[in-house]
């Protein structure tokens, strides 16, 4: 199972007036929080809730399941 984003979540946040400089010194989001996105590693609810906000979206709207293999093979 994965969970992986759809988009390049810091480019959105940029795109809506929230450059990483401006997260970090209002104190928005934190460095670890912003490297995560960098890297791909997915954030924590607290987190994803945070960007949703910011954002006005759903959590679907930035990342998205990807199943590693069919159901019916797993039952056998």
């Amino acid at each position: 199972m994965a969970i992986k984003y759809k988009t390049n979540v810091l480019a959105l946040l940029k795109n809506n007036g929230y450059t990483t400089y401006k997260l970090r010194k209002e104190k928005i989001l934190g460095e670890s929080t912003l490297q995560k996105m960098r890297t791909n590693i997915l954030l924590s609810w607290a987190e994803l809730n945070t960007v949703c906000t910011l954002l006005n979206c759903q959590p679907g709207d930035i990342v998205e399941f990807i199943p590693d293999e069919p159901i019916e093979s797993q039952a056998e």
